[in-house]
């Protein structure tokens, strides 16, 4: 039963609704309602597997009118509809013949009556069981090692449905062999199972579960049809030659055979094995063979084991062989001993049965009798054996290692000195014994305290890894088997040459220096090994000094420091361990150069001397101008000159005319009077005052008739502040120029 509606299929229903619901339209004067709608299941909730179920839905319907109303019942199974009809009746039935497991679920109907609409409770149904299932094979009979199929399906039930096969021996309680599995999309399923030996009848079980909303159902277990099995081959059997009591010295046949059956495409691999060892096998044919001749450790378990593909079969053997004479035993007084001592080894066998002896070192026979004795040596040491004799059985004693030491010559320690050694770099110090039983202890002193040790199979050199920060002493001491004490090696003494790394420069005294002192810089490191060569720069590189010594400092000297000398200074040092790297530099040292005090002083005096003498010569300069300007006014205001005579030439000549220079009156009188007022190097504006002053002359001297006064002009000139300050912008001018020397 197809439960599920396609989309074209609710398409028509709704299309078919319409037209129904349409007449009755035409009588809306009639009136109707819906009581009630309920589902009966037939024969019950509860359906077993395969029988027939009915699923009716009730309607109780009241109308006006005298005719039942067309309405549409619907049926849903798990909220799905599966199931719609049109109808006038009160009951509509669905039937659904042999129930299965997918029939079960949650079930309702609808009624729909032109616009009103009215659901039953929900119903759930159970059914119960599951369909037996169906097993085919795809064969009757089969041999060992083959494969039978089994198929087993449900086709009246709906997937997922998990299965159950079970392989089962006829006559045999339990199952053999249990596989389980489920097939999500299809109603069947189909495993292969291996024929295994001891499988001579064999059938077949199938059980089918499905899931039914929270409960599992399940079938009933049915069996297939039975399985004839073929063997491959026989189990295998032991033949054993000689039969009763086997002696030593007896040949040893062990057989183990098979037989097949014609049906085998393949013959099966036969393995004899004693205990785990495989002794003889054979690939293709029905035995194999085992031959020896026997001896005491030749008792023991033996199995064959017969194996094809899937197939193996075993079976297993217990020999036992009558022991000749025990086996031999090796003894030595001394298993470690010095070169030059006496080797003594002996062979016995329990009980003394008269025997042949040989004493072997490895392959080699050293001694043909019971005992050996000899001078031991370096090369006497080895493995030795025992090997007793009667007729032909031979037997070996367990292996005494015996070991002869030679004693070890004085070890040689010794490094790669071709290059120097450089502080934190890795060294490699070997020590060496040339001579000597193997293995060897080395160990390896600094300074008196073991560093490291290392044990040699060999001769070769032990090497020892250091990193040395200084100069350091080490020693080899070197063991063995050997009873006399230890070897000491002579002393390797190793040079380290410490690598400048840091570098600081310094300045004796202060870095400021007074002029004509001494500068002394001192270029110094903390730690590094000599020659070391230093270098003194000034400011971008220019290389001052230069000096190679083994102290940890330097002293760059310059004397009597001047102005030229203040700048940068900075230093490198190096050493031969600062060959493959730049040199390390300094710090940057700035030097500063200053003047004495008394040279300070001396400077200030004679600046400050020099600018009195200007500020003198200029007030003298100033004085002589303002006479100057004076003069040319009064003789302006003094009436004109009679001609000179010889009387006037005579008053020339007196001293009266001190006086009149006195108040700046010269023999050029005439000529400034003449000169343009402009000519004066006094600016035009100059505020001039004249005050008359009456002059009474002396006694005249002969050439004078008489005595009067005479009015002089003096000329009064306000002070120019321009002067003034001209006058101060020099001063200062020639401060500034005396602090600049000073500084």
């Amino acid at each position: 039963m197809q439960l599920e509606w396609t989309q074209e299929g609710k398409m028509w229903l709704g299309a078919l609704l319409i037209l129904l619901l349409c007449p009755s339209l035409e009588g809306q004067e009639n009136s109707f309602t819906i009581n009630d709608i309920h589902m009966e299941i037939l024969p019950g909730e509860e359906v077993q597997n395969g029988e027939n179920m009915t699923l009716q839905c009730i309607v109780d319907i009241s109308t006006t009118s005298h005719i039942k109303p067309q309405h549409w019942v619907l049926f849903y199974k798990d909220d799905v509809l599966f199931h719609n009809v049109s109808s006038v009746e009160n009951t509509e039935s669905y039937f659904i013949p042999r129930a299965r497991v997918y029939d079960a679920g949650t079930y309702k109907c609808t009624v729909i009556l032109n616009n009103k609409e009215k659901t039953s409770l929900e119903y759930q149904v159970w059914v119960k069981g599951v369909s037996d299932p169906i097993v085919t094979l795809d064969k009757k009979e089969a041999i060992e090692g083959g494969v039978v199929k089994v198929n087993c399906s449900v086709p009246e039930e709906k997937p997922p449905i998990h299965f159950t096969i079970e392989k089962l021996k006829l006559d045999t309680k339990g199952f053999k062999q249990k596989r389980e599995k489920t097939s999500p999309n299809r109603n069947f399923m189909m495993l292969e199972f291996t024929v295994e030996e001891q499988d001579h009848v064999i059938f077949f079980q199938c059980q089918a579960r499905i899931i039914s909303g929270t409960h599992m159902e399940t079938s009933r277990a049915i069996k297939s049809e039975l399985v004839t099995v073929t063997e491959s081959f026989s189990n295998p059997k032991f033949h054993v030659s000689p039969e009763g009591v086997i002696t030593e010295g007896d040949q040893l046949y062990i057989r183990c055979t098979i037989q097949v059956t014609h049906l085998v495409q393949a013959f099966p691999e036969i393995i004899i094995q004693k205990d785990k060892a495989i002794v003889a096998h054979k690939r293709h044919g029905n035995e194999a063979t085992y031959s020896v001749m026997a001896m005491a450790e030749h008792n023991g378990n033996y199995t064959c084991k017969v194996e094809a593909s899937r197939i193996s079969k075993v079976s297993s053997i217990v020999v036992n062989i009558t022991e000749l004479f025990s086996k031999p035993k090796l003894e030595s007084s001394i298993t470690r001993l010095d070169q030059g001592e006496s080797l003594n080894l002996w062979c016995s066998i329990p009980e003394a049965p008269p025997a042949n002896f040989t004493i072997q070192k490895e392959n080699t026979i050293v001694s043909q009798s019971q005992n050996f004795t000899k001078i031991a040596s370096a090369t006497d040491s080895g493995t030795y054996t025992c090997n007793a004799s009667m007729g032909k059985v031979v037997k070996r004693s367990s292996a005494v290692q015996i070991t002869v030491c030679e004693m070890l010559s004085k070890p040689r320690i010794f490094y790669d000195s071709s290059s120097e050694v450089i502080k934190g770099q890795t060294i490699a110090v070997s020590c060496q014994s040339i001579n000597g039983t193997t293995p060897i202890s080395y160990h390896l002193l600094k300074t008196s305290n073991i560093l490291e040790s290392r044990d040699m199979s060999s001769n070769e050199p032990a090497v020892f890894k250091d990193n040395p920060t200084k100069d350091t002493e080490y020693q080899c001491i070197v063991d063995n088997c050997h009873s006399h004490s230890e070897m000491v090696s002579e002393v390797l003494r190793v040079k380290v040459i410490a690598p400048v790394d840091e570098v600081k420069l310094s300045i004796l005294m202060n870095a400021e220096v007074e002029f004509g002192k001494d500068i002394e810089l001192l270029c110094s490191v903390n730690e590094a090994t000599g020659p070391i060569t230093y270098r003194f720069y000034k400011e971008a590189g220019s290389l001052l000094y230069q000096i190679t010594s083994n102290e940890t400092h330097a002293v760059w000297y310059k004397s009597k420091a001047s102005k030229e000398d203040e700048g940068q200074y900075y230093c490198t040092a190096s050493n031969r361990a600062n060959r493959l790297k730049s040199s390390p530099q300094s710090n940057v040292l700035t030097v500063r150069v200053f003047l004495a005090a008394w040279i300070k002083g001396l400077i200030a005096v004679v600046v400050i001397g020099v600018i009195i003498g200007v500020l003198i010569l200029g007030a003298r300069c100033y004085i002589l101008k303002k006479a100057k300007a004076k003069q040319t006014p009064v003789e302006m205001s003094r009436p004109a000159v009679p001609l000179l005579n010889s009387t006037n030439e005579k008053m020339l000549s007196d001293p009266n005319t001190e006086v009149n220079r006195h108040y700046g009156y010269n023999e050029d009188v005439g000529n400034h009077a003449m000169k343009p007022i402009n000519e004066n190097k006094e600016p035009l504006t100059l505020d001039v005052e004249y005050t008359e002053v009456e002059v009474t002359s002396p006694e005249p001297y002969q050439g004078l008739e008489t005595k009067g006064t005479e009015t002089v002009y003096s000329e009064i000139r306000k002070a120019n502040p321009d002067f003034m300050e001209n006058r101060y912008s020099v001063s200062t001018h020639f401060i500034n120029i005396f602090k600049k020397i000073v500084h």
